[in-house]
């Protein structure tokens, strides 16, 4: 089996009446380059609502059944297995609920958000609960993931573990402000040095309060590709062999126990 594997990262408008123009020019660029994986920005499937730090019991509804639609959408890239994050009710509590489908598989909860923040413009703690505190690998096809879901990439002890795990990539699906964006790219490449892994992020853009700009980075911290404004979607064939081989390379392999 091959050990290459290739991967779309996208940059999607933040505006649901952008979605299907954005959503027609990704299936064409899935149909072009046959990506093997998928990935999403952060709840990429509605507006971006915690601007206002009030519950709404109808807001966060209308997103999650907005969310629930699209997802009927994902057989229209083709092969590709698809990740993102989305809002989900579970009982009486809800979450920001990372996520893999794939045609063969179906739809498989992987990870919900932990780490919350709770200020101007992302008011998400006064929103949806913290997820349990488990960050554990997905296997994607013969992909292993880890999720670490925007302000999660923070913690950056968990990218740390996901490479002792033996991930490949880690996840970090995202939505934040255009002025920090050269910081948020900083601190996925170092995540990539910590864990041996590569990491990938897709993200929401086109309002003051969204960012954009997606990447690859390589587990040396190198950057491979970047999203843009005229390049919303970047397909790139990562080697998974190259992640097996930068755990054993400093400082992956020095003992911290």
């Amino acid at each position: 089996m091959s050990s290459l594997i290739r991967v779309t990262v996208t940059q999607l408008h933040d505006s649901p009446h952008r979605l299907t123009t954005d959503w027609a020019a990704l299936v064409e660029h899935v149909r072009e380059n046959q990506p093997d994986l998928v990935l999403l920005p952060e709840f990429p499937f509605s507006r971006w609502f915690f601007q206002t730090r009030r519950f709404q019991q109808a807001v966060w509804n209308d997103s999650v059944k907005e969310h629930e639609r699209w997802l009927g959408r994902l057989p229209e890239l083709g092969r590709a297995a698809v990740l993102g994050s989305r809002p989900v009710n579970d009982g009486a509590s809800r979450y920001n609920e990372g996520f893999v489908w794939d045609a063969a598989r179906g739809y498989r909860s992987a990870h919900r958000k932990c780490y919350l923040p709770d200020e101007d413009g992302f008011w998400e703690a006064s929103w949806y609960h913290r997820g349990p505190r488990e960050f554990n690998l997905i296997d994607v096809g013969p992909v292993k993931v880890g999720f670490l879901i925007c302000t999660e990439m923070w913690f950056t002890e968990h990218a740390r573990a996901y490479g002792r795990q033996g991930a490949h990539l880690i996840y970090t699906p995202r939505m934040n402000e255009p002025a920090t964006v050269s910081r948020w790219q900083t601190g996925a490449q170092a995540l990539s040095m910590v864990s041996g892994a590569y990491v990938a992020s897709s993200a929401r853009y086109g309002t003051p309060s969204s960012g954009g700009v997606g990447w690859m980075i390589a587990p040396d911290g190198d950057v491979m590709a970047t999203t843009s404004e005229d390049q919303r979607f970047r397909t790139v064939t990562i080697d998974l062999a190259v992640a097996d081989a930068a755990k054993r390379t400093y400082p992956r392999y020095v003992d911290d126990a």
